[in-house]
């Protein structure tokens, strides 16, 4: 079973929680056991799961990537411009697999999946949701 969803996206690096979307794709596929797949589209954005608990654990994610991956130093930003995220999209991944146990994403009370956004902001940002049963 598959969908896609679209995000929309504000800032130029930022992260987006996508939790409920997700929840209510599998909630509607009806699926108890199996595994999720969650792709981002493009390049120069990414998956991530990540505590949603406070905004300061999103910030600090971009702190960090903006600190070991600077904007405006890579060969990439000679055509343009964005070199930095791309080098971010690639270290964090497009993707993250996700069990479903009893019906429900196999998350902990902390997890949230989120997309991560380094080359906005984006009218729609597409993402693949594939689920897969037993």
């Amino acid at each position: 079973m598959q969908k896609i969803i679209s995000v929309s996206t504000t800032k130029r690096e930022s992260l987006y929680d996508i939790t409920q979307k997700i929840k209510n794709f599998v909630d509607e596929s009806g699926i108890k056991t199996g595994i999720l797949n969650v792709y981002v589209r493009g390049a120069t954005a990414a998956i991530m799961i990540q505590e949603n608990w406070d905004q300061s654990v999103q910030e600090d994610v971009v702190d960090l990537l903006r600190k070991i991956i600077p904007a405006g130093v890579w060969k990439h930003d000679r055509q343009d411009g964005n070199g930095d995220a791309h080098l971010k999209a690639g270290i964090i991944g497009p993707s993250q697999t996700i069990p479903i146990i009893d019906g429900k994403l196999g998350l902990s009370t902390w997890q949230n999946v989120f997309l991560c956004e380094f080359d906005g902001p984006r009218k729609s940002r597409e993402i693949v949701l594939t689920l897969i049963s037993e």
